[in-house]
């Protein structure tokens, strides 16, 4: 059987939360666990997204055929933890592990051909000349907006409560 890995190391998640979301796509065709990815809401599953497209050219680098391929194995081990302290009362420390897992991820190519279940569109980016961008247009009399002239004569005729009630000169 061809294989093909890819392997994510140092992701600073927690591996319980990674796997949660990693149980979801083991045994799924490439198409499907992409579409399961980008749709799912948790915090780990961009990076694992980012890392079955890594797997994935990993696979069109060997020559594989993508239609066969899905994801045989994934495993989320723990990585090393960071040891930090937070304050508390008395001046004692609470300790706050946090941790980093350390993700593997293997396709093989299968003897069916997977149908397509969803179509993933992909949009690029057109960058953006400088000619592209429009200039603002210079404000001609007419575009000023009615009445804030007037409003504005209306404040400075009468003061306002601050004005009578904290007056500099006594009365």
């Amino acid at each position: 059987m061809k294989t093909a890995t890819a392997k994510l190391n140092y992701l600073r998640i927690a591996p319980r939360k990674v796997r949660i979301v990693s149980d979801l796509i083991r045994g799924l065709p490439i198409q499907e666990a992409e579409a399961q990815l980008i749709m799912r809401h948790k915090h780990a599953s961009g990076p694992l997204l980012k890392l079955l497209r890594s797997a994935i050219s990993n696979a069109k680098n060997k020559n594989f055929v993508l239609d066969k391929m899905f994801i045989s194995k994934i495993t989320v081990d723990g990585g090393p933890m960071l040891k930090r302290g937070l304050p508390r009362a008395m001046g004692r420390v609470t300790p706050i592990q946090k941790k980093t897992s350390h993700v593997t991820l293997v396709l093989t190519e299968s003897d069916k051909i997977y149908p397509l279940r969803y179509n993933i569109v992909t949009v690029k980016k057109d960058k953006k000349s400088k000619t592209d961008k429009k200039a603002p247009k210079p404000r001609t009399e007419k575009q000023v907006r009615p009445g804030v002239e007037d409003r504005a004569k209306a404040h400075q005729a009468e003061p306002g409560f601050f004005k009578r009630v904290f007056s500099r000169k006594s009365v």
